[in-house]
């Protein structure tokens, strides 16, 4: 058997950011209680990993059962300034680890809202990099998941669903489809883990309703884009691909999908014990491996398939 790794997959700068600021957090506060807001990332090896160095995880829900003067890291996703409010009332001491490449959608959001935009975001509805975006809004704030979302929103779709105006406090509100001002600027812009090409299909569904008004920011993450194109070539080479990450990421889910495109021979797994024997049948299988999954899980998976060789 010959393994092929993709030429751009695993961490992204943006996660490995937040683990390496845990692991200096921990390091830097012996008695004090450490936790993220969350999950600090969607891989639970890595989780397990730092819940050992005495990393606990704080419920976003439950803000008040917060440690007074506890240690809170906010992770990649980024939280709504609400959120962070709420961390500085208890007392807590707050380590942002907020990827820059999210921080720039907060305060791109906040700039437009304030100067009279509509602002569509293309996302996962109540993703966290969703939520703390939304929180930043300050005025018609419309999360679109897909292209369909799109047409109903530009009117292509006879039946037209209200919507409640969206949270933009905790970020919690409803958010979806309504029905914008036309009149009115808009900006559009994405999750940074959102598919490149969704993004487009919705972007020119807006475009038909706005025309000049609106403002396209393709805010996809680059890392998001070459992991994608990254797969694409590796499916073209391959039997097989094997997608090594955790199976509750946005990103993750995402680099499967494209797999089962280009190659039907694909899986998901978070470690090389999940390995099917089927894929020990292949004389060549590649592997792609999420944002937020680690080297370790990667070279594990390499190396129980390279025993075959």
């Amino acid at each position: 058997m010959e393994v092929v790794l993709a030429d751009v997959l695993g961490y992204c700068m943006g996660v490995r950011r937040a683990v390496e600021t845990a692991v200096k957090a921990l390091s830097e506060n012996p008695g004090k209680k450490v936790c993220s807001l969350g999950p600090l990332i969607h891989n639970s090896s890595v989780l397990n990993s730092l819940a050992e160095k005495g990393l606990s995880i704080l419920d976003e829900n439950n803000i008040e059962n917060a440690d007074e003067n506890s240690v809170v890291i906010i992770r990649a996703h980024g939280v709504s300034p609400d959120v962070q409010q709420k961390l500085k009332d208890r007392g807590c001491q707050i380590i942002d680890a907020t990827c820059p490449r999210v921080v720039a959608s907060q305060k791109n959001v906040r700039k437009f809202s304030r100067e009279g935009y509509d602002v569509f975001l293309a996302g996962d509805k109540n993703h966290g990099e969703v939520l703390g975006i939304q929180g930043f809004a300050e005025g018609p704030f419309y999360l679109l998941q897909n292209k369909e979302d799109a047409d109903r929103i530009a009117g292509f779709d006879a039946e037209r669903s209200a919507v409640p105006a969206a949270g933009r406090a905790s970020g919690t509100g409803a958010v979806g489809v309504g029905k914008p001002d036309s009149e009115k600027k808009a900006v559009f812009l994405s999750q940074t883990t959102f598919s490149p090409v969704e993004f487009e299909k919705i972007a020119g569904s807006l475009s038909e309703k706005y025309g000049e008004a609106l403002k396209v920011m393709n805010t996809i993450c680059p890392a998001t884009r070459e992991r994608q194109e990254a797969l694409i070539k590796l499916c073209s080479q391959v039997e097989a691909v094997v997608v090594v990450g955790g199976k509750n990421s946005a990103n993750t889910k995402r680099l499967l999908e494209t797999a089962l495109k280009y190659c039907e021979n694909s899986i998901l797994i978070e470690k090389a014990s999940e390995l099917p024997e089927s894929f020990f049948e292949y004389k060549k299988v590649g592997i792609t491996a999420g944002a937020s999954t680690p080297d370790e899980d990667i070279n594990q998976v390499y190396e129980c398939l390279s025993r075959n060789l």
